[in-house]
């Protein structure tokens, strides 16, 4: 049986990628500290999707390891050899990342280099997906010149009419922090690729959303607005007038292009991996669909100052994806995506 080694497997992306990979005939090995509660604390907790993980896929192997510990992570990979290795570990916040430049650092690009070491040594014709960001980009998508409709920000240059495409310039922007971390490693990714001929791609992902994710105000943007407006606890909008423009993709359709990937695998790839137009919103407009299920009204406050970096508005350009697997598309619409996630977080309020 073929093996998948998944790290951040208790996470949102890598939990779906482990029972989707599992449904998919392979063995799965999960990699997961619950950092994410060293990060956020008691909210960012994921031991609840590892025990499901535990329950759900038959033979599930759980590391409790580090991946800023070069060595075990060298001998991990050496002794499991996997067939496939998507990385999804993280410090996934670009505010906490100021905090905690270190932790950032080493967990981002540190951590992925110890990853792209271990596969170049032990399993050198394996695909590495790297679960990337759209953060890589910086706030120079904010220089597009921008239009003010009455709910959103769009772009008014119609050379962006279907979104950001991989050819987009990461240079010589305010990335934030955990953006440069993020940098160095899709880029240290994409040389393992070009330089050795590894099978590696990054996926700079929109936000990366659906019903098994710890939400917390610094990260998972959906899940926890959904959140607030169940628990009636306030949301605070940062800037923008709360029109600022996210695509949302579900976990289900991540790893369904990361399996795409792994049966077709490309060297040193780059791809754009978010809901594209169709599924992008605005917080107001979330807020919008949110109260459509829920049927409570969404607290919430304004804060006169936007993050740093934070992107005015972003929407992937998928026309890159679509054509290298035709295959492949989006399955989840945003109206689905919220559904599910308000179903998700009462079942576990209940």
């Amino acid at each position: 049986m073929k093996r998948c080694l998944v790290t951040g497997s208790s996470g949102l992306i890598g939990s779906e990628v482990a029972v989707y990979f599992h449904q998919a005939g392979l063995e799965i090995h999960g990699v997961d500290n619950n950092q994410r509660a060293v990060f956020f604390g008691p909210q960012g907790d994921t031991r609840w999707n590892q025990e499901r993980l535990g329950r759900q896929i038959k033979g599930f192997v759980h590391h409790e390891l580090d991946i800023r510990d070069r060595a075990s992570v060298l001998a991990l990979v050496k002794g499991i050899k996997p067939d496939v290795i998507v990385h999804t570990a993280a410090q996934p916040s670009h505010d906490r990342a100021a905090a905690i430049p270190f932790d950032d650092f080493d967990t981002n690009a540190v951590g992925t280099l110890n990853l792209l070491e271990a596969a170049r040594q032990a399993c050198p014709e394996s695909p590495f997906i790297h679960m990337s960001t759209n953060k890589v980009y910086g706030d120079a998508p904010n220089r597009i010149a921008l239009q003010e409709l009455p709910t959103r920000w769009d772009y008014a240059d119609p050379a962006f009419a279907h979104g950001i495409a991989e050819t987009f310039s990461i240079d010589q922007s305010k990335h934030s922090l955990f953006g440069a971390s993020k940098v160095a490693a899709d880029v240290m990714v994409q040389e393992y690729g070009r330089y050795f001929g590894l099978p590696t791609c990054c996926l700079r992902g929109g936000c990366l959303t659906g019903p098994n994710h710890s939400g917390v105000e610094l990260h998972g943007f959906l899940s926890y607005l959904v959140k607030c407006n169940l628990e009636g606890r306030e949301y605070r909008v940062f800037g923008y007038k709360g029109k600022q423009v996210r695509d949302n993709i579900h976990s289900l359709d991540v790893a369904r292009f990361m399996h795409a990937f792994h049966e077709n695998p490309r060297v040193g790839e780059v791809y754009n991996l978010g809901g594209g137009k169709e599924n992008s919103c605005s917080i107001l407009e979330a807020f919008q669909i949110a109260e459509k299920f829920t049927g409570r009204a969404q607290k919430y406050s304004y804060v006169e100052e936007n993050r740093i970096g934070d992107h005015i508005c972003y929407y992937s350009d998928l026309r890159k994806m679509r054509a290298h697997y035709p295959g492949w598309d989006l399955t989840r619409s945003l109206e689905q995506t919220i559904g599910e996630i308000v179903a998700a977080v009462q079942a576990r309020q209940g």
